[in-house]
């Protein structure tokens, strides 16, 4: 009989903590290191691609890449057909409730979550696996049932800081020093939250704003 085939974890964050703390929840239940990658942009997942074949892609939403976290998806199935999608987002209302559900993607987690919520959102997509996949069932039980694992997967485990969402959208008015602007775009950069003001050049961290 031929071995269960493994499963391989393809975690693409802009965040290096978020990174960090799903490959740790992963390696936590049993999952060996070799079959987890980790990078930060969409164009940096393709590129491990064919070399690393992904069964699972958690994925940020990437609103503002070339390639979001959907289409990010759809590339990497071309080469993977099985492969699942989680997704982590800011934005987590109805609009991408919809898109996420359209997808087929096992959850979409809104950032900034909780280090208990991305566990329990974790462990319940992986059992949820486990049933579709009868040749991991019983591997993925015995991960999962282990008191050893569990005691790992238990033990507190700091979340890492991830920058909160600030209170602005496009056509708000903002302070910025002395004068009044409008923001024309709200971005994700590299982990830190910036605005673009209509009319201004470059980028503005938010923390420098204040709502006019």
């Amino acid at each position: 009989m031929n071995a269960p085939t493994p499963l391989h974890f393809l975690i693409v964050d802009p965040l290096p903590g978020v990174q960090a703390f799903a490959r740790q929840l992963l390696e936590g239940y049993g999952f060996p290191a070799d079959s987890i990658r980790c990078c930060s942009r969409p164009d940096e997942a393709l590129a491990l691609l064919p070399g690393f074949r992904p069964q699972f892609l958690i994925c940020d939403w990437f609103p503002k890449e070339a390639l979001s976290g959907i289409a990010l998806h759809r590339q990497v199935c071309r080469q993977v057909p099985d492969c699942r999608l989680a997704l982590l987002s800011f934005e987590a209302g109805p609009e991408q409730q919809a898109q996420a559900q359209a997808a087929g993607a096992r959850f979409l987690l809104k950032k900034p979550f909780t280090a208990q919520e991305l566990k329990s959102t974790l462990r319940q997509a992986l059992e949820k696996l486990a049933t579709e996949r009868p040749e991991l069932h019983q591997r993925l039980q015995q991960v999962m049932g282990s008191p050893q694992v569990m005691q790992r997967v238990s033990a507190p485990i700091p979340m890492p800081a991830m920058p909160q969402v600030p209170p602005l959208k496009p056509g708000d008015r903002v302070r910025l020093g002395s004068s009044t602007e409008v923001v024309d775009a709200v971005v994700i950069r590299q982990g830190e939250l910036v605005v673009q003001l209509k009319n201004k050049n470059g980028l503005i961290p938010a923390d420098k704003l204040q709502r006019a």
